[in-house]
């Protein structure tokens, strides 16, 4: 099933004067379970991107046509991150190897992980919990060949990853 977006548009609110931060959060608290919020805004909203964070949510920043800016803000349980190499239809072996790297502080779990995928054997997958989101990683393996998914746990405190080894082109 498709996540729903729900969309508010703040920039009239902006452009009266007001303070949007109310109604962002009244349709936050409004959302149900498989619904995500689409903010439409005059700025990329730093702010509150934090705020999202701490109640569970992603965030995903386009910028408009004309300069205003989109922000998809996501359930973290909901969303599975993929590499752009990870085509539908492709097989994902039994993990190889598993690690729980949650406890870990960066860069420890990144340099783990590409120490372990350098011993594996081309489409082997590596499975690893991690703490957080490995923005960092996801760059370094894409560069070096290998696809890879995540997502939050149902909870969202864990960040889990499947790497399936491959050679740099």
């Amino acid at each position: 099933m498709a996540l729903e977006f729900i969309e508010l548009d703040v920039r009239p609110i902006l452009a009266d004067g007001g303070a949007p931060f109310p109604a962002i959060m009244t349709a936050v608290e409004s959302l149900a379970p498989g619904q995500g919020l689409m903010l439409l805004a005059p700025f990329s909203p730093q702010p509150l991107f934090k705020v999202m964070e701490e109640k569970g949510y992603v965030h995903r920043v386009s910028e408009l046509d004309g300069g205003d800016f989109e922000v998809k803000f996501t359930p973290r349980a909901t969303e599975v991150l993929v590499s752009e190499n990870v085509e539908d239809g492709d097989e994902w072996p039994e993990a190889a190897r598993s690690f729980d790297f949650s406890e870990l502080d960066p860069p420890q779990p990144m340099v783990r992980i590409l120490s372990e995928l350098e011993t594996m054997s081309p489409g082997e997958v590596l499975f690893a919990v991690l703490g957080r989101e490995p923005v960092f990683l996801f760059r370094e393996l894409t560069k070096r060949g290998h696809k890879w998914a995540g997502s939050y746990d149902s909870d969202g405190e864990a960040f889990r990853l499947m790497i399936k080894t491959g050679t740099v082109a």
